[in-house]
């Protein structure tokens, strides 16, 4: 019994320094005013054309912070017949907490969320291999992200489920076909809108949230009052959670798990916010 004891004790103890070795605490400590505004870091864009980023990528908008250091580095893929101008708030907001972004631009916007998700992986292989040594220079090759609105969404979840090396999948009103993500493991959070007549919740966002497995660190908001739509510019909560999911997943930052699971969750998360929020926390 003894050993036993002391073989789970040191079990424990390692799992304890893998864990602590793998957080990445990169800012201040975070409060629900930071949240709710842009980060500490002041960031540039470079923007990227279709010829200078290869085979599968459109381009877009790189934000990333002025203060050198290593940072995680997230893909935001827009939705059917957007732009990246209708997810460049997120990209930005990103960066400014500590990230470097792009707000990447698709082959046709027309493009479906398998073409998508091929597109998001194209992206993220360009920034840590083919980027500007500045922009190369600030990113954490092995910490890496996806996100995404409506079939962008979906795309996020597709790259999340062929992909298992990512680090999180941040969607924001995703849309797809097919709602079976039974074999995703990266950490997803997903947020949609109670008037969404698009992809509404129901039959998108809560059967995805229901097929990603038990085992896999997962979050679902609702946001009252939100249509499809909300999601193409700044939504404090879409931005906030957003963030907060990501810096907990891609850092590793277990300061923000209150702002997920704990009290400053709960006094955010009222009804006056969400019609619905569920996770399987604790986190």
């Amino acid at each position: 019994m003894k050993g036993l004891k002391a073989l789970l004790s040191f079990i424990f103890t390692m799992l304890m320094v893998v864990s602590l070795a793998y957080a990445v605490e990169i800012g201040p400590d975070p409060t629900s005013a930071a949240l709710n505004s842009d980060g500490p870091f002041a960031v540039s864009s470079s923007s990227i054309s279709s010829s200078t980023c290869g085979s599968g990528c459109a381009g877009g908008t790189v934000y990333y912070p002025n203060t050198s250091g290593q940072y995680a580095v997230v893909a935001v893929c827009p939705g059917f017949t957007n732009t990246s101008s209708a997810i460049s708030w997120f990209a930005r907001r990103l960066a400014t907490h500590g990230f470097v972004t792009i707000a990447m631009n698709t082959n046709s916007i027309f493009d479906f969320p398998d073409s998508r998700a091929t597109q998001l992986a194209a992206v993220l292989k360009y920034l840590v291999n083919s980027s500007s040594s500045t922009i190369r220079s600030r990113i954490r090759t092995a910490d890496r992200g996806v996100s995404g609105y409506s079939m962008g969404g979906g795309g996020t979840l597709i790259a999340s489920k062929s992909d298992s090396t990512l680090k999180v999948g941040v969607s924001f009103a995703p849309y797809n076909s097919s709602t079976n993500f039974s074999t995703v493991s990266v950490p997803q959070i997903l947020l949609g809108g109670s008037s969404d007549s698009i992809a509404p919740v129901s039959s998108h966002a809560l059967p995805f949230y229901n097929s990603i497995p038990s085992s896999t660190k997962k979050a679902l908001g609702v946001l009252r009052s939100a249509s499809h739509l909300t999601f193409t510019s700044y939504d404090e909560r879409a931005a906030r959670y957003g963030v907060a999911f990501a810096k907990r997943f891609a850092d590793g930052d277990t300061r923000y798990t209150p702002f997920l699971c704990g009290a400053e969750h709960t006094a955010y998360a009222t009804s006056t916010r969400f019609t619905d929020y569920r996770s399987n926390c604790p986190y």
